[in-house]
């Protein structure tokens, strides 16, 4: 089978869990969310090799589920914000565990443990703050226009990048990524406009037009900087996917990538701007 058609069917497959998933109720988001986070954290301590202490593996992984955990429940069953303290108590365990590796190498990579969560864990326990309304009603259309912007730029990017940026087109960032140009840049960035205009005229969500515009740009700037940042970070280690549990994608490190910048500054301008 061909890497081209490997990658569509893994997609394909990808795309129908994630949307069939997020429309199905919280539990089923909350299970599809909370699975991607120990996932994402697992294939970045792995890459790091942070993931031979395993007892300190374990640790960032409870650390990860319960950040998550703690803002769902808040958000859907309106709890006090006082178990957000829960948090505290586990980042301070991680920032004390590197004291008990023995290595001083190792200490240096164990101090990273909490960057890891808020990398991995933080932008998707952000999006319990766009799909649970005041009084826990479950809304997931606006984090699904989020998703449908981030993949159609990225499928733009690819478009483009492959027609006009291989052979004569501008480098993006080729230090990092050589194969980005700006033409792909252009292509996710049309695709990212047209599809969220597409949704505002859809009514899927009611949000103005030029909050809309401005969300989609977001999240392609975002999406494009939080590629960039996960090359960087493989480049690093000299590793070319986080994982294989997408075949012809990689990892969901690798999937979920530009997510990870992109979500966490849309669902801040969303909620500037009381949107939700």
């Amino acid at each position: 089978m061909s890497n081209t058609l490997t990658r569509t069917l893994s997609g394909s497959v990808f795309l129908v869990i994630m949307t069939g998933g997020l429309l199905a109720g919280p539990s089923v988001y909350a299970f599809i969310m909370l699975f991607a986070v120990l996932v994402m954290t697992s294939e970045y301590l792995k890459i790091s090799k942070i993931n031979k202490k395993k007892y300190i593996s374990s640790l960032t992984l409870f650390a990860s589920a319960l950040m998550f955990s703690t803002v769902y429940f808040i958000h859907r069953y309106n709890l006090s914000l006082d178990i957000l303290l829960l948090n505290a108590v586990s980042f301070c365990i991680l920032l004390a565990a590197p004291l008990y590796i023995k290595k001083s190498d190792d200490r240096q990579e164990g101090s990273t443990l909490v960057g890891a969560i808020l990398y991995t864990t933080l932008p998707f326990t952000m999006t319990s703050l766009v799909v649970f309304g005041a009084d826990g009603t479950y809304y997931p259309n606006l984090l699904l226009s989020m998703f449908f912007i981030l993949w159609s730029s990225d499928v733009g990017a690819y478009v483009a990048g492959v027609t006009f940026g291989q052979k004569s087109g501008h480098k993006l960032f080729p230090s990092v990524s050589p194969k980005k140009s700006w033409e792909g840049f252009a292509g996710g960035l049309i695709a990212a406009v047209v599809t969220g205009v597409i949704i505002h005229y859809t009514d899927f969500i009611t949000i103005p037009l030029i909050h809309i515009i401005a969300i989609s740009l977001i999240i392609n700037i975002g999406g494009v900087f939080g590629d960039l940042t996960e090359s960087l970070f493989k480049r690093r280690y000299n590793v070319k996917d986080s994982g294989t549990i997408m075949p012809g994608h990689g990892g969901l490190l690798d999937r979920f990538d530009g997510a990870l910048i992109a979500f966490p500054a849309a669902i801040t301008y969303i909620l500037l701007f009381n949107l939700f």
